[in-house]
């Protein structure tokens, strides 16, 4: 479904998985994007953003807004689902898989790489963790050959996606923009209560712990609305 001009693919999660599962068995690189209300807000001014979302093997809807969009139009969301879920997802077929995992890590983030790496390797003990510490803004680094056959990045929409979609990697078979999830796996930043989650109220549990997110989370909970509800 197409949403202010950006492609939701609206699958149920047992779909999803299947489809990631199979873009392992596809010798080249598949780009998977969690989009939320930010993405598509971003994407109407930044036409490189849009032409990168819209050219991903998989969007996947992240926010409860992306489900009242739906709505709005006049259909029903099969499945949302979190990048921070998504990514336990594909870290926990990874482990079954015994696959090598790299990490494009900003390195001005909050986590580290032992401290992810240790986060990962205590829940999920057969995957290989390589990782390099970039600048976010960084998009002439290209993965070495050895860098595994799944790649996470953490600099932040729109650049993680930008950086994914630079690489060449032969070796690289998914690839994800993760955001804040490496926080979430060592603990550094706390994800809001299940019930909170389920209602769609993950912003008002981010605002009250980061207020400095205001800004963000304006334009998530009140600008896209807006939008969604003056487009045609």
């Amino acid at each position: 479904m197409d949403i202010l001009g950006i492609r939701i693919d609206n699958f149920t999660q047992k779909e999803i998985i299947e489809k990631i599962v199979f873009f392992f068995s596809e010798e080249k690189l598949h780009q998977v994007a969690t989009v939320n209300p930010e993405f598509i807000l971003e994407a109407q001014k930044n036409e490189l953003s849009r032409e990168i979302l819209n050219s991903c093997d998989l969007n996947v809807a992240d926010g409860f807004g992306i489900s009242c969009a739906f709505l709005r139009y006049g259909k029903m969301l099969k499945a949302r689902i979190p990048g921070a879920d998504l990514v336990h997802e594909i870290l926990r077929i990874a482990d079954q898989k015994k696959m090598g995992v790299f990490l494009a890590i900003n390195k001005d983030g909050l986590s580290g790489f032992q401290e992810i790496k240790d986060a990962i390797s205590k829940t999920y003990p057969n995957i290989a963790v390589s990782s390099a510490d970039l600048d976010r803004n960084d998009t002439k680094y290209q993965l070495p050959d050895s860098a595994g056959s799944i790649l996470f990045c953490n600099f932040g929409h729109p650049q993680q996606e930008a950086f994914i979609n630079s690489q060449k990697c032969g070796n690289i078979r998914l690839a994800m923009g993760v955001g804040g999830s490496f926080d979430y796996l060592t603990g550094k930043v706390k994800r809001a209560p299940i019930f909170m989650q389920r209602l769609g109220l993950e912003w008002l549990f981010r605002l009250i712990r980061q207020p400095k997110r205001i800004g963000r989370i304006w334009r998530a909970v009140v600008v896209f609305p807006i939008r969604i509800v003056l487009n045609k």
